[in-house]
């Protein structure tokens, strides 16, 4: 009689498939990012697709529908915009950074005081973010209205799309000066800080971060567990933000 030998099943290990985040943030977390991507993406084998821009052009365009996991914004003001809006996931929202507002000059403009600019300008061009709508320009804007100083600069003021725009334009000399971040200072050796406006002269900058209901939650939650972990924080603080607890 002919006996068939028992069937032996050999389980063969099953290879993770990588997960793709989506993160939509401000444009001035650009360069603090390009350090931190690498790593994270070597420690979860995840990959990352970074889109940045004025943190309202982002709100804006996830609150019409753009897909994307995680949004980043320079502006608590956006952030509950898109809360509002019902798209991030409950529970997942932080507070991630804090930064600092400063005047910066192109490497030939003349030292000058906040006080002072004014004058200092003498028909050159201030270079801002949108007053209206990005965070930095709007920050700016408030800072500049405190301190009584507004009215004497909008003329001469130059806006920009995003503030890493508005960066570009004191750094190749097209203005001579502009009002950025000072994490956006730091990353850029063609400018240097001239003043910092007074902590009481805005509102404070806050980075709120949250998953949006996109298609890898759990890669996302664990990428913004990463951004709060001390590795991240070196490198964010190494740029000149705020790291908040």
């Amino acid at each position: 009689m002919l006996r068939l030998a028992p069937l032996v099943l050999i389980a063969l290990p099953v290879m993770a498939q990588a997960d793709t985040v989506t993160v939509f943030a401000a444009a001035s977390l650009k360069t603090a990012f390009d350090t931190i991507a690498p790593d994270w993406k070597a420690q979860s084998g995840d990959d990352l697709v970074i889109s940045y821009a004025g943190s309202s052009v982002l709100a804006q365009q996830i609150i019409q529908g753009a897909p994307t996991d995680v949004f980043i914004s320079a502006s608590t003001d956006w952030m509950d915009a898109v809360d509002e809006a019902g798209v991030t996931i409950m529970g997942t929202r932080r507070d991630l950074l804090g930064n600092t507002l400063v005047l910066v000059a192109a490497t030939d403009a003349p030292e000058t005081t906040i006080e002072r600019l004014p004058d200092a300008l003498s028909g050159g061009k201030l270079a801002m973010a949108l007053v209206d709508s990005v965070p930095a320009g709007v920050y700016g804007q408030e800072a500049l209205r405190t301190l009584g100083l507004w009215d004497h600069v909008r003329a001469d003021v130059a806006q920009a799309d995003n503030v890493r725009a508005a960066l570009a334009l004191v750094a190749a000399g097209e203005a001579p000066y502009g009002i950025v971040y000072a994490s956006d200072a730091v990353a850029e050796p063609a400018v240097r800080v001239v003043a910092t406006f007074p902590e009481d002269s805005h509102t404070p900058i806050t980075y709120p971060a949250a998953v949006i209901r996109g298609t890898h939650p759990e890669a996302a939650e664990a990428f913004l567990t990463y951004l709060s972990q001390p590795a991240a924080g070196a490198v964010f603080a190494d740029q000149g933000f705020k790291v908040l607890p």
